[in-house]
């Protein structure tokens, strides 16, 4: 699992129909240090500025109805709070 953040919603008319009745957003996590931003399949109702927990590959596929659906990313979880210590970031 990947922390991102929510940064907006995606509409897509035309698409492949696989993906008709799932809402995307666009989500933007920090990888090595790098800003990355996906377009995800939400599955629990996230909102724009929120913090949420992001599976990707096989496992974003794995959570769906159809297991041969075109997704890569998926919105799993709504992160209420977390507790880092600073110190041990690098």
């Amino acid at each position: 699992m990947l922390i991102a953040k929510v940064l907006g919603n995606l509409w897509a008319t035309k698409k492949d129909e696989r993906l008709n009745g799932y809402k995307l957003l666009v989500v933007q996590t920090k990888s090595t240090g790098a800003l990355e931003t996906f377009v995800a399949v939400d599955t629990i109702g996230a909102g724009i500025g929120e913090d949420v927990l992001i599976v990707r590959g096989s496992m974003a596929r794995g959570i769906l109805r159809d297991k041969d659906s075109p997704i890569d990313t998926a919105v799993v979880g709504i992160i209420d709070s977390m507790e880092v210590d600073e110190a041990l970031l690098k």
